[in-house]
């Protein structure tokens, strides 16, 4: 039987190891590599051995948050994974750290308690939560923990715009600025700069987009031809798949991302009263209520079939409820 555990809990089992290694999850975003480098370098401040393990390279406009952290290396490490719902989302690594993760600290509803203990809680961007840890660990939060910390709270609630931002958000996210975040510049690295690549794929991606369901629906994909074309790295990408849902009327926006040949992650992003975990859960995946996700396998043409299909279906029903 999994455990679930509390702040104060959390605090006292790192304080009680040594050698914590930090997992985040692929296609690391702002939220995840905000939360591990966070922790890595407030247990690094409290004189324990830490560092942060990922599934894919991570973008350059992160090295800010990464170059602090004194590089370690140790064996049999105290696995701690940070943003993750479910092992499959550390990809290429599961194999390796399946029935090995000690702590599990996430903010999804569709989280598996996958870890020997698990923090939990959905209310909160996942960064506050780990906030709340150092804070209970008792580190003084320095300007390059609160650069992490104010990164990853800021990329989740899409700069405080999304429903998941509360009054305790903008606290942290105001005390974060107090302990030395430099958070204009971060809010224009994450929010204000776009690649030429970039803005290639997003063309293609809304030159495709296709609305459906009386236009309350809206899907669009993003092949790998469309990616090599544009020359674009994966990092560049960050963010592409809230497109369908920021046009006027659409309540469910889905962007398909091809993986490899046959193969595609799936996102959605919705407005109430559309909930895209239980939709994405259908298809085997999960996440937040307003944004979501799943892998889907088959051609395109029969992904979009099946995706455009129990949406639209999904959508009526939500509306009917």
């Amino acid at each position: 039987m999994r455990n679930n555990i509390t702040i104060k809990g959390m605090a006292e089992l790192l304080k009680s190891r040594d050698n914590i290694l930090i997992l985040t999850h692929a296609f690391p975003d702002g939220d995840t590599l905000g939360c591990a480098y966070g922790l890595a370098l407030a247990l690094q401040k409290l004189g324990k051995k830490a560092r942060v393990v990922c599934p894919d390279e991570i973008a350059a406009r992160y090295d800010y948050m990464i170059e602090p952290l004194i590089k370690q290396t140790f064996k049999d490490p105290f696995v701690v994974s940070v943003d993750i719902a479910d092992l499959a989302l550390i990809d290429r690594l599961r194999s390796e750290y399946e029935g090995r993760v000690d702590l599990s600290i996430d903010h999804h509803p569709s989280n598996k308690r996958f870890a020997k203990y698990n923090y939990v809680k959905c209310e909160a961007a996942a960064c506050e939560l780990v906030y709340r840890l150092i804070k209970a660990l008792d580190v003084d939060i320095d300007s390059n923990i609160a650069a992490a910390l104010y990164t990853g709270i800021a990329t989740d609630t899409g700069c405080f715009r999304f429903s998941n931002t509360s009054v305790n958000t903008l606290r942290i996210a105001a005390a974060l600025m107090a302990c030395g975040a430099p958070c204009a510049d971060i809010n224009r690295v994450m929010f204000d700069t776009k690649s030429r690549s970039r803005l290639e794929v997003e063309r293609g991606a809304l030159n495709d987009m296709e609305f459906f369901c009386g236009g309350r629906c809206a899907i669009t994909a993003i092949t790998a031809e469309m990616i090599a074309r544009a020359n674009a790295a994966d990092d560049e990408l960050e963010g592409i798949t809230a497109l369908p849902r920021s046009v006027e009327g659409v309540l469910l926006g889905i962007t398909m991302r091809e993986r490899e040949p046959g193969v595609y992650k799936i996102s959605m992003r919705s407005h109430e009263p559309i909930n895209v975990s239980e939709l994405c859960g259908s298809f085997g995946g999960g996440g937040h209520t307003r944004a979501a996700g799943c892998q889907m396998s088959g051609s395109l043409q029969e992904v979009t079939e099946r995706l455009k299909s129990a949406a639209c279906e999904f959508v009526k029903r939500a509306e009917k409820a």
